[in-house]
C-alpha cells in the first residue's frame, strides 16, 4: 500500500496542535524531529541507555510527520491542514517557518520499523511502560507495569507531558478515589489511576480512534473492571464529581473550561494538567487561580509543564 508522508517544519509550540490537526485529518502516525534533543543533556536516573543519531534530527526548529493514505482527495486534505495550521496564530501559537513537504513512502518501510526503538522505559519510581511484544521483568516488587500497544495513532506514553501526569498521579491517587481523565489518548493516565487504587476512572476522548484504543489498552492491562471511556467532548459525559481529575490536553484548552473543571473537583480533590508549554505556564496558572484551585506544585520536564492545584474544603 502507498503512503504520503507529510513532513511540517515548525516549532515546538505548536507541536500538540499539529498533532491534533493531522490525527483529525486522518493521518495513521505522528512522528516528532525536534533539533533540541540531540543536544540536550540528559539524565540517567531510571538507567535509560540513549542512542541517538544526529542525521535523524532538524538543525532547528521541530518536524512533525504524518502518515496519509494515497487517495484522488489527497491533495485537498493537505491543503485544508496547511489552512488549519496557518489558522494556529490566531490563537497566538507560533508555528514557526511552517514548510510542508510531502514524500510518497511504502508502507514496509514504516509500519513496523519503529518498533525496533520502543523498548521498556521507567518513568518514575513505581511505573514503567512496556510495549506489548518485549518480555521484561519487574526489578521491584511495588512496580506497576503499563503495557501498550500505540498502534500508528497514538503515542509511546514517554512524551514528557504523560510523565509528569503519571507522576503527578502517583503523588496524589489514593486508594478507593474516583478520577476522571479529560483527554484520555491511550488511555495510559486511566491505566495509571487504575493500578495506583483509585476505585473507578471515567475516561473520555473526543476521537473516536482514541477511544477505541483506549478500550484495548484498558482490557490489556486488565483494569476494565475499573476504567470505563466514554465518546464525549471534555466534561459533557461527567454525571458526578471525581477525587481527581487529570487532564493532559492543549493549555488553551485548559484555559477555556477552568470553571467547568473547578465544579467536578471534589472539595479537598485535585486537579492535575499538562500539555503545557513553559510559555503558557503562568496563564494556565492564572486561569485556574481564577477559577477557584489553589497551586499545589509545578513540574517542569524539558520544555513542558504540568500543574498540580487543589480544589479547596
Amino acid at each position: 500500500m502507498k503512503w504520503s508522508e507529510l513532513s511540517i517544519h515548525t516549532k515546538n509550540e505548536a507541536v500538540e496542535a499539529i498533532s491534533n490537526i493531522l490525527h483529525e485529518a486522518g493521518a495513521s502516525g505522528v512522528v516528532i524531529e525536534d533539533s533540541a534533543e540531540f543536544a540536550k543533556p540528559r539524565e540517567d536516573q531510571y538507567g535509560e541507555i540513549y542512542a541517538l543519531n544526529e542525521a535523524d534530527f532538524p538543525k532547528d526548529g521541530v518536524i512533525v510527520k504524518a502518515y496519509l493514505s494515497e487517495s484522488s482527495f489527497l491533495n485537498e486534505t493537505v491543503e485544508e491542514i496547511k489552512a488549519a495550521i496557518t489558522n494556529l496564530t490566531n490563537f497566538n501559537i507560533d508555528i514557526g517557518e511552517n514548510v510542508v513537504s510531502i514524500v510518497e513512502v511504502n508502507e514496509e518501510d514504516w509500519a513496523t520499523a519503529w518498533k525496533q526503538y520502543y523498548h521498556p522505559v521507567k518513568i518514575s519510581e513505581r511505573f514503567t511502560i512496556v510495549p506489548t511484544w518485549e518480555e521484561y521483568v519487574p526489578v521491584s516488587t511495588d512496580e506497576l507495569i503499563i503495557e501498550l500497544d500505540p498502534g500508528m495513532a497514538f503515542g509511546t506514553g514517554t512524551h514528557p507531558t504523560t510523565v509528569m501526569c503519571l507522576q503527578g498521579l502517583e503523588k496524589v491517587v489514593k486508594e478507593e478515589d474516583m478520577v476522571i481523565d479529560i483527554g484520555t489518548g491511550s488511555g495510559v493516565l486511566s491505566i495509571g489511576a487504575a493500578l495506583l487504587g483509585a476505585k473507578s476512572v471515567h475516561a473520555l476522548d473526543l476521537d473516536e480512534v482514541a477511544v477505541r484504543s483506549a478500550q484495548e489498552n484498558v482490557a490489556l492491562n486488565k483494569v476494565d473492571d475499573k476504567v470505563s471511556v466514554f465518546h464525549g467532548n471534555l466534561l459533557d459525559t461527567v454525571k458526578e464529581p471525581a477525587d481527581v481529575v487529570v487532564a493532559n490536553i492543549l493549555a488553551e484548552i485548559i484555559m477555556s473550561f477552568t470553571d467547568d473543571a473547578f465544579s467536578i473537583v471534589k472539595p479537598g480533590g485535585l486537579y492535575v494538567t499538562s500539555g503545557i508549554i513553559a510559555a503558557k505556564r503562568d496563564d494556565v496558572k492564572a486561569a485556574l487561580e481564577a477559577s477557584g484551585f489553589v497551586i499545589e506544585e509545578v513540574l517542569l520536564m524539558e520544555d513542558w509543564v504540568a500543574i498540580i492545584a487543589r480544589r479547596p474544603q
